[in-house]
This record gives structure tokens, sequence and C-alpha cells, in this order.
């Protein structure tokens, strides 16, 4: 398992989440012969695959501080690729939304409105804006201040927007309710003392609070680096 786990990490875990996504996208697509009920299938599959990443890198700092051990180090160390990941699922997210549109404009009219082109235009700027700089010489160019407030803001509002969605459905689906609470306190802590690289920062190291060298959603995550 060590070995598995030492080997999938990095771009490699990016590389295949992404891959594992699209293989997956084409599949369900194509059970329904790639027509309008194929690609509303595959909107909902990387809804609900796009929360999973979000909670995992969201959270992650949060979880390797309050359950230390092998799982969720190896999450917080992955972070900023599980959260390159959510960007990649929600970017097939957002392929689907356009071909449903196209297929059938009258049906996503009534499916879509003002608020969520508003709402979601928002949301999809900030994953635009926190992948572009989730690599170290854009995040240098945007300077350690703006990154953390950037990333915690975009960070906080993708959760809100996660639990407006999902919060809905908890009634149906007991497990929504789980994943709609975070970020617990402890992530809100870790998301403001962590630095560019995604781990603590040297206030937080001097007070021993999580060791150096451990490190998406959220939620809340508001970073994934």
């Amino acid at each position: 398992m060590s070995q598995r786990q030492s080997w999938l990490e990095g771009w490699r875990l990016l590389a295949a989440l992404t891959l594992s996504l699209i293989v997956l996208s084409l599949w369900i697509a194509s059970m329904r012969q790639f027509e309008v009920e194929g690609v509303r299938m595959v909107i909902r599959f990387t809804a609900r695959s796009s929360l999973m990443l979000f909670c995992l890198a969201f959270g992650a700092a949060a979880l390797a501080r309050l359950w230390p051990n092998t799982w969720t180090r190896w999450q917080r160390r992955n972070r900023r690729y599980l959260g390159l990941s959510f960007a990649a699922s929600h970017a097939i997210h957002a392929v689907a939304i356009v071909a449903f549109a196209n297929m059938d404009p009258a049906d996503f009219a009534e499916a879509t409105s003002a608020a969520s082109y508003i709402f979601g235009g928002i949301g999809y700027a900030f994953i635009i804006a926190m992948s572009a700089t989730s690599f170290d010489r854009t995040a240098a160019l945007l300077g350690p201040r703006a990154w953390r407030a950037l990333h915690l803001t975009g960070g906080y509002y993708l959760w809100l927007q996660f639990m407006v969605s999902f919060g809905k459905r908890v009634p149906a689906m007991p497990l929504y309710a789980a994943l709609c609470r975070f970020p617990p306190s402890a992530a809100r802590r870790d998301c403001a003392a962590a630095d560019r690289d995604g781990r603590p920062s040297a206030r937080t190291d001097r007070r021993g609070a999580l060791k150096r060298g451990v490190t998406p959603a959220a939620t809340a995550q508001a970073a994934w680096r």
C-alpha cells in the first residue's frame, strides 16, 4: 500500500485522476449513445466527483491535524494535485453543460436561471484563478498575501456553492450532510496559517501544531496547494 501511495502522488496523481474522469465520462455518455440523457448523466457524475475532490483538497489540512495517519498525511501532501483534479473534473462538467445547451436548448433554459449563470460564473472564475496560481511561478508573481486571500475566499465561496447545491439533496441522500458541514474550525485555522506551498507557516511550526513536510475541496480548503 505504501509503495502504491508513494507512486500515486504529485503530477502522476493528477494525470491518473484526470484520465479516469475523462474515460468514465465518455463511458457514461456512451450508455445513452451520447444523446441528451447521457450528457445529463455526465453532468450529474462530474458534479459529484467535483464535490468529492473538493472536499479531499479543502479538508486536507484539518484532517491531517485532527487524525494524523498515513492517509491524511498523503492527502495533505497532495492537496495541490487533488485541487487541480477538482478543477479538471469541473472543466469536464462545463463541457457537458455546454453540450447539453447545444443539444437541447429548451430543456437547458428550463433547468437554468439568471442566478445560476451569475453564481456559477463566479465559481468558475475562482476555480480558474486558483488553478492558475497553484504553480510556484504564478504564486510568486501574485505574492503570499494576495495568494492566501484568493484561495481562502475562493475556497469558502465554492464550499458555500456546494452546500447550497447538495444541501437540498440531504433528505434523499443523508451522506451529503457530512460533506456539506465541511470545513471544521480546524480547517479554517490551517487555511489561514498555511503558506504558499501548502505547508504550515513558520508561526504554526513554532507552535508545533503541524510538522513541516506534510501536504482541496473546500471545502474548506481555501488553498489546495
